[in-house]
């Protein structure tokens, strides 16, 4: 099974060889009917032949395009903070991909840590989910994590996110490249966010705005950046990020987006020793812990590193000897913010009233 690097080096053509060329052959013969299903798919909404439930309140849908981590998360909260400075009760509702029966993904973990006053309900059946929201917990508004192609449920908003290393996924809809649905869909968005834009030049992003214009030319237009904050360790206190300027540091992750993390990890003046990939949504197991040991103990670094999702899901703060940190990232907005906040103001006129006391 590749990683999600390996994968990602095979469908843009980074790899090169006979073996290479001819599994991008088979990729793409098996692009067109995936492709030809989603545009079946999304014509059945469109046209009305497949039924889109309303819940009562305001949807916010926080989605990609692509395959793999854009910064939703991150995106998620900014939101989900934003209308709680207005005195808006508001709850997140996801599918929960990648838990075990009966619990929480690393999404919803991180997302609780903080969001501590935020409800998540996590359903396969998020249309159930989120009236449960509504009409049990009082909720005005619902803000859906991942779900710009779920669309069985209304959506008064719908942002997405695209990722300034890998914008439209290759130029091909998974599996010959990482896009979830061709470039179309993106006409549906109210809002296109350009995550980890401080990774571009001024000239690289506005190719990629044109070609989102072409595509959504009434969609506002936002930019990002995701900068390193500090550390986080499931024992206790945040730590500087300046701790551990200039020591060697080994690296691990779960998640969509390994070469994003290697990025940030290269802001943080520490030396990278090694990164080590686990599919997204990884479940960590107590071999994997004791194989992390080990490849600790041989790289001999200062500390090891991870994300936050990572972390939640280990809750430990030791590898053998060696501490383990999170990375703990914030999302700024550089380029947009009034035009963001002027659509999520017009979501408040809809509000209906929150229940007694609240």
């Amino acid at each position: 099974m590749l990683s999600p690097c390996e994968f990602r080096d095979l469908v843009s053509g980074r790899r090169r060889g006979f073996r290479a060329a001819l599994t991008r052959l088979a990729l793409r013969l098996a692009e067109d009917p995936y492709a030809l299903a989603m545009h079946w798919r999304n014509r059945r909404y469109d046209t009305g032949a497949a039924a889109v439930h309303r819940v009562g309140v305001p949807v916010v849908s926080v989605g990609n395009l692509t395959l793999g981590g854009t910064g939703k998360t991150p995106m998620v909260e900014w939101i989900a903070r934003w209308f709680q400075t207005h005195g808006v009760r508001v709850a997140v509702v996801s599918r929960g991909y990648g838990a075990p029966a009966g619990s929480r993904n690393d999404e919803a973990l991180e997302l609780e840590q903080k969001l501590p006053g935020v409800p998540h309900l996590q359903d396969p059946d998020r249309v159930a989910a989120a009236r449960r929201a509504v009409e049990e917990l009082g909720s005005q508004v619902i803000v859906l994590d991942d779900a710009f192609q779920h669309r069985r449920i209304h959506r008064d908003l719908d942002l997405v996110l695209i990722d300034a290393l890998e914008p439209f996924g290759f130029g091909h809809v998974f599996p010959r490249g990482t896009l979830r649905e061709p470039l179309v869909g993106l006409r549906r968005a109210g809002v296109v966010v350009l995550s980890r834009a401080d990774m571009l030049p001024p000239e690289k992003r506005n190719e990629i705005w044109q070609t989102v214009g072409r595509c959504a030319p009434k969609a506002a237009t936002i930019e990002t950046a995701h900068a390193p904050r500090c550390l986080l360790s499931a024992a206790g206190p945040e730590q500087p990020l300046d701790s551990l300027r200039g020591e060697s540091v080994a690296a691990f992750c779960g998640i969509g987006s390994p070469a994003g993390f290697r990025h940030t990890l290269e802001t943080c003046g520490c030396h990278l020793a090694a990164l080590r990939e686990f599919p997204d949504h990884h479940r960590y197991t107590a071999a994997d812990v004791a194989s992390l040991t080990r490849w600790t103990e041989e790289l001999n670094p200062a500390a090891v590193l991870c994300t936050h999702k990572d972390l939640v899901k280990l809750s430990i703060n030791r590898l053998g000897e060696k501490p383990l940190w999170a990375v703990a990232i914030g999302l700024a907005i550089v380029d947009g913010r009034e035009a963001l906040e002027g659509r999520l103001e017009m979501l408040l006129s809809q509000l209906r009233p929150g229940p007694a006391g609240a």
